[in-house]
């Protein structure tokens, strides 16, 4: 009886999973999905257009679909080692219980 709760559990907790993620795109259509980096920029040149940033990007990625590539790998990868580092300290404490 358990493992049937835990099935159905799982099946719910995706399927509000997948209404919060069509939800904003289909009553949204109208919106724009634009980064603050690029809202902040415009804002800045508005408040002060002869203003010239400090510095500059040392590489520039070739297209904006390698800077997207880079930074999913970069939530991944942080991703990965939060998971890992909480998986150990679990284990850690399983194996000092015991």
């Amino acid at each position: 009886m358990a493992k049937k709760s835990f099935i159905w559990t799982n099946f719910l907790l995706l399927g509000l999973v997948v209404v919060l993620m069509v939800y904003p795109l289909v009553f949204n259509r109208g919106a724009d999905f634009e980064g603050a980096d690029g809202k902040a920029q415009a804002l800045i040149h508005e408040m002060k257009p002869d203003y010239q940033p400090w510095f500059s990007a040392i590489w520039e990625p070739p297209s904006g679909e390698i800077e997207n590539l880079l930074f999913v790998l970069q939530g991944a990868l942080g991703a990965g080692v939060v998971g890992y580092y909480l998986g150990y300290m679990k284990g850690k404490r399983e194996t000092k219980r015991e």
